[in-house]
């Protein structure tokens, strides 16, 4: 594999859901697997800095990686969202924002860049500029609280503060943990038991959407895939 990542952390913020950070030792292509999270990614390469806010992505998709390149990574609870910029402008993309040797622009205003030990207190720095937040309602609902969004508000939330539905959200979120019992050993029976699919064609045909492989192919664990850290298993619907 010629992306290792050196490091990635749980966060107490409640607003980020994990930091992160690698390298590339040469360059290649790899698989960029759906994610209904959105990141803030500081990127080194050849000596210059670039910060990007890249989206939500509700599909797999190659990717080229550079040589030598090194990322640092704030990845965003579900829910999290800037009122200035809707998810929906970066949804299955990214955008670079106007970045200099010591600072970055972001609303009209300099930041310093994030380092991997003081994430949290950059985006606490964030948050009060009122630049960040996290919508009450969904991260309530995404905590099990069914009640928290009506039917007819959940889609308005959802799509707002995330970028995607909540349908969506979930689908994305159990193809990747199936992802991560494949890898980590579990026969394909027992995924489709664990994750909550319906047979093996259901299992098969949202892998190959969203993760870009078969079952088998993942379980054998051969290709470069994006950030595919284990997390607790969706909410079964």
């Amino acid at each position: 594999m010629f992306i290792v990542f050196d490091d990635n952390r749980a966060s107490d913020s409640p607003l980020i859901e994990r930091v992160w950070r690698c390298h590339s030792e040469r360059a290649g292509m790899f698989v960029s697997v759906a994610t209904s999270h959105w990141d803030l990614v500081v990127t080194r390469l050849r000596g210059t800095l670039t910060v990007t806010l890249k989206g939500p992505e509700t599909k797999a998709r190659e990717v080229f990686c550079p040589a030598t390149g090194e990322w640092l990574g704030i990845r965003f609870k579900a829910g999290t969202f800037m009122p200035q910029l809707p998810l929906s402008r970066v949804l299955d993309g990214d955008m670079n924002l106007p970045s200099g040797q010591r600072r970055f622009r972001l609303d009209g205003r300099a930041w310093e860049y994030p380092s991997f030990e003081n994430a949290e207190t950059f985006v606490a720095r964030l948050a009060r500029a009122g630049l960040i937040g996290r919508d009450a309602a969904v991260a309530a609902a995404l905590d099990g609280d069914e009640r928290a969004l009506s039917r007819r508000s959940a889609q308005r939330h959802f799509l707002r503060a995330t970028g995607i539905s909540h349908a969506a959200l979930r689908q994305i979120e159990r193809a990747r943990h199936a992802a991560n019992l494949l890898r980590g050993g579990a026969s394909i029976a027992d995924t489709i038991e664990e994750a909550g699919f319906f047979d093996q064609a259901h299992l098969t045909r949202s892998l190959g959407r969203l993760i870009g492989f078969t079952p088998a192919t993942i379980a054998r664990d051969e290709h470069q895939l994006s950030f595919l850290y284990k997390t607790p298993p969706p909410a079964r619907e």
